[in-house]
């Protein structure tokens, strides 16, 4: 136009053609777009704010929430885009966009029968799990579903139903022999990072052990973020079945590949909630279990007055339902409960952690024992349940090939497949904490540990984060180093520090130890 005024969106096939605009703003992974509030897409659609409004550019279509814009950066034929929005996409600056109404919610009879304490069955539940991943809820519909069942509202069956239809809306993965082997841990404590080493050792022993790990969410390092700082984790499905059956095993990141994504978008909005209720966990857990093709599982359950799991009698129930469960679906599930009073190894975030994994399967000196000891016992209950070890040889056979270098071999051979083995990160700056008085360590905070870490940069910053130097029980004197930040910016140093200053982490005492 002469002028240089902005062109008149008219009409087309879908809805209104307006100009796409990327805006730079990390949604996670909820679908945002924004419009100006005098856009006549507005007015003449009626949309207001948080409208959830179906947006299509060329053949790929998405729902999405509507944020209206007041100011004027943002021009009335415009339609700016969340981060993840843009990249779903896939969306380029002054392309075409098209806004409607969205379709209608099906499910939403099922989520608000739910809500008012009704029993769902095997359709219901399957509608609403595909509708969560098909991004047609919004953070609050999920948050609604969430909290509908939680505090123990969904029963075994309905749990089992979740379940299966959190695998049905993703791939599947199979493989060409059996068993199929995986370990997982259901968190809540720092450090405790003995999955590489574990499938080291069960591919060492000829186990197939396709892994699939999360990133961190509100912790300070997931094992997706750990192996990330030594090699690529970023596989799509065909390189992670390529680097399967070269090597056996694979470490990657589950968020590359689209096994179970509905368990995706409901963690990201029950963290937050802290709704970590039992159906939602199982169901997590084993979806992503089957999904990948697993026949065997061996899950650690650490048990502790600061682990994600509080009590025995907590524990007992939980991997009471998670048997039943698995049961119901053909998966062979064994849980091991252990000791959750403090964290396990010294470096809690990324490259600490992975330090820490490094030093095991090195066979270094000075490498965790309380590390090495747990991941031998989990890998010598994974060789027994899956028939590789007799009854009662699989702690020796674990500590054989950890002992022999053969896990160290074949964990260098997975980076290897998967892009290249690498050394952890060091962080710029350093900061030890040292001990004031005279005592024993009689308590340690794995919740407060862990925000430590995380004030400090990780798992953001993958150097970031802190190395404990003391263990419960262990004396202390005047100027004992208790544990060391590591951060790379100054502020960061300085929020932990602040922090620390009014949240003890550690407990120092000075009475006789018990």
């Amino acid at each position: 136009m002469s002028d240089g005024a902005p062109p008149s969106p008219d009409r087309g096939d879908g809805g209104v053609v307006l100009v796409a605009r990327e805006l730079g703003i990390d949604t996670h992974q909820e679908y945002v777009i924004y419009m100006h509030r005098d856009c006549p897409v507005c007015r003449a659609e009626g949309f207001a704010a948080q409208a959830r409004v179906a947006v299509r550019i060329g053949e790929r279509s998405l729902v999405a929430t509507l944020n209206v814009v007041q100011a004027d950066w943002l021009a009335m034929h415009e339609v700016g885009f969340s981060t993840s929005a843009w990249n779903a996409l896939r969306a380029s600056t002054g392309g075409q966009v098209f806004v409607s109404h969205a379709p209608p919610l099906e499910s939403a009879s099922a989520l608000r029968s739910k809500i008012f304490g009704h029993r769902l069955d095997a359709a219901q539940i399957g509608a609403i799990v595909a509708d969560i991943a098909a991004g047609n809820y919004s953070d609050a519909h999920i948050a609604a579903f969430l909290s509908a069942g939680a505090g123990g509202r969904m029963d075994l069956q309905e749990t089992v139903d979740m379940t299966a239809a959190m695998v049905a809306v993703g791939d599947r993965l199979s493989w060409q022999r059996t068993p199929i082997a995986d370990k997982h841990s259901v968190g809540g404590l720092p450090g405790n990072r003995t999955t590489p080493i574990v499938v080291a050792i069960a591919a060492a022993a000829g186990l197939t052990v396709p892994k699939t790990s999360s990133r961190a969410i509100t912790s300070p390092a997931g094992t997706a973020d750990v192996m990330e700082t030594m090699t690529r984790v970023a596989l799509d499905l065909p390189a992670m079945r390529r680097v399967v059956e070269r090597e056996g095993a694979c470490l990657v990141w589950g968020g590359a590949v689209s096994l179970s994504p509905a368990d995706d978008l409901l963690i990201r909005v029950a963290r937050p909630l802290d709704l970590d209720g039992d159906a939602q966990l199982v169901a997590s857990v084993l979806s992503k279990k089957l999904a990948a093709g697993a026949t065997h599982v061996v899950i650690d359950m650490p048990v502790g007055p600061t682990a994600k799991v509080r009590s025995e009698s907590d524990a007992n129930r939980l991997r009471e339902l998670l048997e039943q469960v698995a049961s119901a679906l053909g998966l062979h599930v064994r849980v091991l409960l252990s000791d959750g009073a403090q964290p396990v190894g010294r470096g809690i975030g990324p490259a600490l952690e992975a330090r820490d994994v490094l030093a095991v399967l090195r066979r270094e000196l000075a490498a965790p024992a309380d590390l090495r000891a747990r991941a031998i016992a989990l890998a010598a209950s994974l060789l027994e349940f899956c028939g590789r070890s007799r009854a009662g040889e699989g702690q020796s056979d674990a500590t054989k090939i950890l002992d022999a270098g053969f896990a160290w071999n074949k964990f260098q051979a997975i980076c290897e497949a998967q892009g290249g083995l690498r050394e952890p990160v060091r962080a710029a700056r350093t900061h030890p904490v040292l001990a004031e008085h005279d005592g024993f360590v009689s308590a340690i905070d794995n919740r407060r540990l862990a925000r430590l870490a995380k004030l400090a940069g990780a798992p953001a910053v993958a150097a970031a984060g802190l190395e404990l130097h003391v263990r419960l029980g262990e004396s202390v004197t005047p100027g004992t180093p208790l544990f060391t930040l590591h951060a790379e910016a100054p502020g960061e140093l300085a929020y932990a520090l602040s922090y620390l200053a009014s949240h003890p982490v550690l407990s120092i005492s000075r009475e006789e130890k018990p």
